[in-house]
């Protein structure tokens, strides 16, 4: 998992929910971070905020989508924006939206849901970071 958000104390929020459910979890505060760490962490899934610094969410899933690499990678974005307003950014390739502010268990199952997809699979053939049976070490 990749968890991209500008605020820590909601990046922190998210990353602990899921490590509870054995998720592996890796941060990054905005959509550069993100776009620097995607390549070498490789997650399964990957949370975005919309409002960020630098490049913001909708910027980093256009970038995202334009990489060969991960094209595929299941993007949800987590946002205190509407769906109406993310749609309305050019957020088309987004897998998923959860609004902000979330409960934890509807955290979990739409990170589940986009994890269980069926997806061609990474052209290198190797597996991310994120599914909780590669969390060992």
């Amino acid at each position: 998992m990749l968890v991209v958000d500008d605020n820590e104390v909601i990046r922190q929020l998210i990353r602990v929910n899921l490590e509870l459910e054995g998720f592996e979890v890796v941060t990054a505060a905005d959509g550069v971070e993100c776009l620097d760490l995607v390549h070498r962490v490789r997650p399964d899934v990957i949370t975005l905020d919309v409002v960020m610094p630098r490049l913001d969410g909708l910027q980093t899933v256009t970038r995202l989508r334009s990489d060969p690499r991960t094209r595929h990678l299941p993007v949800a974005i987590i946002s205190a924006c509407t769906p109406c307003g993310v749609d309305g950014g050019g957020a088309a390739d987004v897998d998923a939206f959860l609004a902000k502010p979330f409960e934890p268990s509807e955290l979990v199952r739409l990170v589940r849901q986009l994890m269980d997809r069926e997806d061609p699979p990474p052209l290198d053939g190797r597996h991310g970071a994120g599914r909780a049976e590669s969390a060992a070490g």
